[in-house]
């Protein structure tokens, strides 16, 4: 075991003597307001006030055979936790984004998207018809009018049916995409590999648990179908933990397409423009996009918006010119018996053009995956009014002169724009096809940010670059990671044709994991009828499977490309997870009991010295192991120890009422507690430890007053017959009596009310099948709390800590596997695991803690 403290800028370590480091007084300098700017650190908390209690709602009191399947689905304790007790709001931190807004204001929403969203499709008519037909030559009119049959309902069928009307509405409370759908199932059902779900996450009111109805049953046994079998659970995580990973790749195959077949434009206008020329000026711009995402989402979406609203004009009106000037006949792809001439003229021909057909819905999925990024009546405004009557022109135009040029396939975009447009049309394809990058690009970081979240990615520095909308973010590492990735495919394979190839399979890919998941959230959570919930994936999965099997033809033709992508992000994404859930199972394991805390006495066989020390740790329940170490290593420990633990719950954003748990550890005189900070993967969060120090203060002092006041009701048997009462535990015994087990816990009712101190308002927690509290307590147990002489005695002792300043306390953990583990687990954890751990964004790189307030203990866990 290793000592380590931080002083300065140096880490130094010692195996004997350790000297406590912390504050002297409240007044340490470091640390303070010095930015503004929004960072998602892993174990910063940003706490602003001290808003009022939280209330849970259980309203269905009624019996029988309703109740009673959906107390089995949901499972509802037969008791609040008592860490519900303590449950506190901190308000004003986020100033979160309402999805509910007027119409003005969802026209603008709906505006904006056309620069990040719809990028992507906007930009696919560059490259769709060269690349089916240098699969199936032309020879007659039946030919690009099956083609274009094929591309309009493509358009319809997937975009439109499935996307806007079906999967949009499968969001987690506005935030879409693979990870969303995975929360969203892990919300109803104990699904989740890392074991550290409690009973009182699901009082979290956006769980939004359902009531009884006819397909309840159904959904149970799905339900208890999954949390029974470690397979299924495995099963479920790889789908999503592979979605995930295409959704990267799309990241980087889809700047690089968009691109390069926008200034591949210049080939036959420019003379001596050759594949050289083509590589270096698309890697120019590729640089200049990833260079200006550091500005945000909203800034880069409103500078883009107009850019794209002019090329889906283009789109439109020189689709519109084609037609009326070359074939107007080209209508006649409406009827979709073209599509079964196109496959009887050309056969496996047809089969193998099916892969540049896929390419019109390219960027399908960010209509999904953006979803947090803005709303989903602005999507669905923005495809219906916009993107899909242009798209429709614009291939309708092609298609048109197509029929009286057939040789121009490889240029058809280029060549069908009038001569005297092309010079203003290259320039905005050239920035439309930037701007598609776009879509993919905060796609893939959405997607990043919510698996860091969920526990399936290493931890890296997110940047909130909008203090209005939450779902705005920058990751840096992924950014360069993306440019260095594109620049590298570009220089690689030269050409369009190669990259159409991987970017099909990529793009099927996800949208055949968006299939299954949402067609599990039909039976598991909206309970839709059986028949119904069938044919979604008998329609599109059908229709997914069609295009995959067409586009895995070309696997040794750059299909390989996403593939390989897709293996790499999932075998990092995998070995975090799996690495994260033994070590949390290895400290779960190894928690100090409670009979030894009883036998180290009040000062855990050390000294207590005045201060606070706030010990982070990962557990939910118990006393970590690492505390024994700090006791074993430290020649003193602080009079005051509060165990934080950052946790993540499957919510988008869990509200700032029910933020906060706090309970007792030990008997009083030890002066130990619990705070569980309970997250979403939304949820964001600032660095500022004053605040987070201030506030924790205050909340502790609110407990020990709401603690004796509860006492003292108790005590004076006060009690009404409609009050509710809670199980609030002296001592922190959860790992050594069964849940179930109320022998040595204290029944102290719950308060409602305003707090008549001025403190804030406070609300009741309520146990299942009860009714609400009084307002407010009677004046005569106000007075008599308040003349508690323990109470006084623990609050000055709190007051004594607090000047003294505050210390944390962290763990600096190596995970190793067992010397009788498989060689496969310890290649996975001691190296892959290790290496990723090392080198992750830790502890320290996320709090704006002076170092000299740090100390950090190293342990191995065997896993």
């Amino acid at each position: 075991m290793k000592i380590c403290w931080m002083k300065g800028d140096r880490i130094e370590e010692s195996s004997g003597s350790v000297r406590l480091l912390g504050r002297k007084g409240s007044n340490s300098s470091g640390g303070s307001n010095e930015s503004s700017r929004w960072v998602d650190g892993s174990e910063v908390v940003d706490w602003d006030e001290v808003p009022p209690w939280s209330k849970l709602h259980d309203s269905d009191g009624r019996e029988g055979y309703g109740t009673t399947i959906r107390r089995r689905l949901v499972k509802k304790p037969k008791r609040v936790d008592s860490f519900d007790v303590e449950a506190m709001e901190i308000g004003g931190a986020h100033g979160q984004h309402t999805k509910d807004m007027s119409l003005w204001p969802t026209l603008l929403l709906a505006f904006k998207t056309l620069g990040v969203v719809y990028g992507d499709m906007g930009t696919s008519p560059l490259y769709v018809f060269s690349d089916v037909f240098s699969k199936v030559p032309i020879e007659s009119d039946v030919d690009v009018l099956g083609a274009l049959s094929l591309v309009m309902y493509t358009i319809a069928l997937i975009p439109l049916a499935k996307y806007v009307f079906i999967v949009l509405k499968a969001n987690d409370s506005g935030e879409g995409g693979t990870f969303a759908l995975y929360s969203l199932i892990c919300r109803y059902a104990k699904v989740s590999m890392l074991p550290n779900r409690q009973q009182a996450d699901e009082h979290i009111s956006s769980f939004k648990l359902k009531l009884p109805t006819p397909e309840l049953e159904r959904a149970l046994k799905i339900k208890e179908t999954l949390e029974r079998k470690a397979t299924l659970k495995n099963i479920l995580l790889v789908l999503v933990l592979l979605g995930t990973s295409m959704i990267i790749g799309d990241g980087i195959l889809t700047p690089a397409i968009s691109v390069m077949s926008a200034i591949s434009g210049l080939q036959g206008q420019v003379k001596g423009f050759g594949t050289g020329a083509l590589v270096g000026v698309s890697i120019v711009v590729l640089v200049a996009l990833f260079s200006i995402q550091r500005f945000g989402t909203s800034k880069v979406g409103f500078m883009f918006a107009p850019v794209l609203a002019l090329w889906f004009f283009s789109l439109g009106s020189i689709g519109l010119y084609n037609i009326f000037t070359y074939d107007v006949t080209v209508l006649r792809a409406i009827n979709p018996a073209y599509v079964y001439y196109f496959f009887k003229n050309n056969g496996k021909g047809a089969w193998s053009a099916l892969g540049g057909c896929v390419l019109c819905i390219t960027g399908a999925e960010a209509m999904f995956a953006d979803l947090g990024h803005f709303s989903v009546p602005a999507i669905q405004i923005a495809f219906t009014s916009v993107v899909f009557p242009c798209l429709l022109l614009a291939y309708m135009g092609q298609a048109a002169y197509l029929m009286k040029n057939p040789h121009s396939y490889s240029r058809i975009f280029y060549d069908s724009v009038p001569e005297s447009l092309f010079w203003p049309v290259f320039v905005v394809a050239t920035l439309a096809a930037m701007i598609a990058s776009q879509a993919m690009i905060s796609a893939t970081f959405s997607c990043v940010k919510q698996s860091m979240a969920l526990g399936c990615f290493p931890r890296l520095k997110i940047i909130h670059t909008s203090r209005k909308f939450m779902g705005q973010i920058y990751i840096p590492v992924m950014n360069w990671f993306l440019m260095i990735m594109c620049i590298i495919v570009v220089s690689i394979f030269q050409s369009t044709t190669d990259i159409a190839n991987a970017y099909g399979i990529a793009e099927v890919g996800v949208m055949m994991v968006s299939t299954a998941l949402v067609t599990l959230v039909m039976l598991l959570i909206w309970q839709t009828n059986l028949f119904l919930a069938l044919c979604f994936p008998l329609v599109f999965g059908s229709v997914e499977l069609i295009y995959m099997s067409a586009v895995l033809s070309k696997l040794f033709e750059g299909g390989w490309l996403p593939l390989a992508f897709a293996t790499f992000f999932l075998s990092v994404m995998y070995t975090w997870n799996y690495g994260s859930v033994l070590k949390y199972r290895s400290e779960v394991r190894e928690k100090i009991s409670s009979d030894l805390m009883l036998d180290l006495g009040s000062n855990l066989g050390t000294l207590r010295v005045p201060g606070i020390g706030l010990l982070y740790n990962e557990l939910v329940q118990g006393i970590p192991s690492i505390f024994l170490q700090f006791l074993l290593s430290l020649p003193a420990v602080h009079s005051t120890i509060v165990f934080v633990c950052i946790k993540y719950v499957p919510v988008p954003v869990v509200p700032q009422e029910e933020r906060f748990l706090f309970r007792r550890v030990c008997p009083k005189d030890y002066h130990m507690f619990r705070c569980v900070a309970r997250y979403g993967y939304k949820d964001v969060r600032k660095e500022d430890h004053h605040a987070f120090e201030q506030l924790l203060i205050e909340s502790l002092e609110k407990f020990l007053r709401r603690e004796a006041q509860e006492a003292a009701l108790e005590l004076e048997g006060a009690l009404t017959e409609d009050t509710d009462n809670v199980s609030v535990k002296s001592m922190d015994t959860e790992q050594h009596h069964p849940a179930g087990n109320d022998a040595d816990e204290l029944r102290i009712p719950l308060m409602q009310g305003q707090n008549l101190a001025g403190e804030g308002t406070s609300s009741t927690l309520q146990e299942p099948e009860s009714s609400a509290l009084p307002l407010a307590l009677p004046s005569s147990y106000m007075s008599s709390s308040a003349e508690d002489p323990s109470l006084e005695y623990e609050l000055s002792a709190l007051r004594e800590a607090m000047e003294s300043g505050c210390t944390y306390l962290l763990g600096h953990g190596d995970v190793r596997a067992k010397k009788n583990s498989f060689f496969f687990k310890k290649l996975v954890i001691n190296y892959f695991y290790g290496f990723l751990r090392k080198n992750c964004r830790g502890g320290t790189a996320n709090m704006k803690v002076p170092h000299t307030n740090i100390i950090q203990v190293g342990m191995t866990y065997m896993v």
